[in-house]
């Protein structure tokens, strides 16, 4: 006898996902984050390390968009919304 199963799939949500991103001058990039916190976070620091030297190219750079509420660029470079919410300066803050 076969006993059917049932799957259950839960989809939880993270308070501090990506969930806007705009570009700003010399490699910084405005944040929105699910948990309402908004902020700048720079790049800079990031340029010469590893994938992330593809950035310096301000062409590619400005190609930042947000994908599975990550930071993202084209050539899946990204910065962990947890890392946003570590690093980035807060505008709530500096007010």
């Amino acid at each position: 006898m076969k006993v059917p199963i049932k799957l259950l799939l839960c989809e939880v949500e993270m308070y501090w996902d990506a969930k806007l991103v705009k570009l700003l001058p010399d490699y910084r990039i405005y944040v929105e984050l699910e948990n309402g916190q908004k902020g700048i976070f720079d790049l800079k620091p990031y340029l010469d390390c590893g994938v992330f030297q593809e950035l310096k190219d301000v062409h590619y750079f400005n190609q930042v968009d947000i994908f599975l509420d990550a930071v993202t660029w084209p050539n899946e470079q990204d910065i962990a919304p947890e890392t946003l919410l570590a690093e980035m300066i807060n505008l709530e803050s500096v007010a």
